[in-house]
């Protein structure tokens, strides 16, 4: 780093660390940021004020080849970019070389599913809770398992269809309706074993009062007409069945914590690895965007490639150069 380099570096930092009060750790990332840059404009032979835009380009595009990830860039590139900012607030340079600059987009991470022997398992699994419990978290998992339900979905759906319900269960089509994101409605069918534990759920439950009649919970719904409500005989929450899933995933002895949404996940999987039919998964989910429904298309890749490298005589032979 030339000595001109030096000074604007320790003024900039000095800048941010009086006039923008910025914390100590933030000033100090900064510097690490701006040492950075300072080292590859030396490698360029060119000093900061003559950096231009394609040299980030290719900065960028090294360290995204070194393997840090696309965050991490995105940080480097935020600091780069104040310090240029600054510059040009200065009349130092013309213009930002980092302005049109972004960092490579970071892989969309898999959706967390469960093999299907462990959603079975998970599905078939007994508590020693009483009866009443038992069955309200049975009927709850085969919903979110046997039909891809939202969490929000499960909670807002009420024992019957009414003009104030968000959801019901159709017990006579074996069909669920619910509301979904965007205030979209739509019909996922409901497949037997989860209808026969409705059906016991219902039976343990209790009676349920009207929607003119039943008291409102802290949520604003008619308790009474809520077709999974607590002990308290208040509607359950989203994060109820959060803990509810995964004290039941320990007791049933699996490997990761259940949680609703990997339920859902499961099911589209699961459907998606029997059927091919990424359009009927769509509908299922309710996606309004084929895009979204695709992200299983990636997971049923893994589940074949796991089972082509244990399964065939010569998956694991190594390439011949």
């Amino acid at each position: 780093m030339t000595a001109d380099d030096s000074a604007l570096v320790e003024k900039y930092l000095e800048f941010v660390r009086v006039e923008k009060r910025l914390a100590a750790r933030t000033v100090e990332l900064y510097s690490l940021d701006l040492g950075r840059l300072s080292e590859q404009a030396t490698r360029a032979g060119v000093a900061l004020r003559d950096v231009r835009n394609h040299h980030i380009r290719r900065w960028v595009a090294q360290m995204h080849s070194a393997g840090r990830s696309g965050r991490g860039i995105a940080l480097i590139l935020s600091g780069w970019r104040g310090f240029y900012a600054w510059l040009g607030r200065e009349g130092l340079v013309s213009s930002n070389p980092v302005q049109d600059v972004r960092s490579p987009k970071a892989p969309k991470p898999l959706p967390k599913a469960l093999a299907v022997d462990d959603a079975v398992q998970f599905a078939d699994f007994e508590s020693d809770d009483n009866a009443w419990l038992e069955a309200r978290d049975a009927a709850i998992v085969e919903l979110l398992y046997g039909s891809g339900l939202r969490v929000g979905e499960l909670v807002g759906l009420d024992v019957v269809a009414g003009k104030d319900a968000k959801g019901w269960i159709d017990m006579q089509a074996a069909e669920a309706h619910v509301l979904g994101k965007g205030s979209k409605r739509r019909s996922v069918p409901v497949g037997a074993t989860a209808m026969q534990a409705l059906q016991r759920w219902l039976e343990l439950r209790g009676p349920s009062g009207t929607a003119t009649a039943a008291p409102v919970d802290a949520a604003g719904s008619h308790a009474a007409s809520a077709l999974f409500i607590g002990r308290n005989g208040t509607r359950l929450t989203a994060q109820s069945v959060w803990q509810r899933l995964k004290r039941r995933s320990q007791l049933a002895g699996l490997n990761v914590p259940v949680h609703p949404h990997m339920l859902r996940h499961s099911f589209a999987s699961h459907v998606l690895q029997s059927s091919g039919d990424l359009r009927g998964v769509q509908e299922l989910l309710g996606h309004a965007n084929i895009t979204t429904t695709q992200v299983y298309t990636r997971l049923d890749f893994q589940h074949l490639a796991k089972a082509y490298d244990a399964a065939h005589p010569r998956a694991k032979l190594k390439r011949q150069p």
